[in-house]
């Protein structure tokens, strides 16, 4: 069940990095044209910022119960093979990477979306 939390935490963070992020990042840099063909290619990212409140909520409630989920368990024991520990430490180290870089995404979403239209 963690899995599926940290799998939901993930996609939640990254389509809100796709549909306010890099719209603002490929206009900022000049790509406008390529954003164009982007939404053209893809006319699915206007449905994601035209609902970008639900999705943030959402995004924001299962990175929220990922870290969490990744809090409650940071003292679980890894198996006492130690090939199979040393697996168990690698798996956390990356599984709180992926987690750091959700929240970068999130955040960075979230900045695109909600503070810099109003600097």
């Amino acid at each position: 069940m963690k899995k599926v939390f940290h799998t939901l935490a993930l996609f939640g963070s990254f389509s809100t990095l796709i549909c306010c992020a890099l719209p603002a990042l490929f206009v900022t840099l000049g790509a406008g044209a390529a954003l164009i063909g982007l939404v053209s290619a893809v006319p699915q990212l206007i449905w994601l910022s035209a609902h970008k409140i639900p999705l943030f909520i959402f995004a924001g409630v299962m990175l929220t119960i990922s870290g969490v989920s990744r809090y409650m368990s940071r003292n679980a024991p890894c198996p006492a093979d130690p090939a199979m520990a040393k697996t168990c430490g690698r798996t956390r180290r990356i599984g709180f990477l992926v987690f750091l870089f959700s929240l970068a995404m999130y955040a960075s979403g979230f900045f695109f979306s909600f503070i810099a239209p109003h600097l």
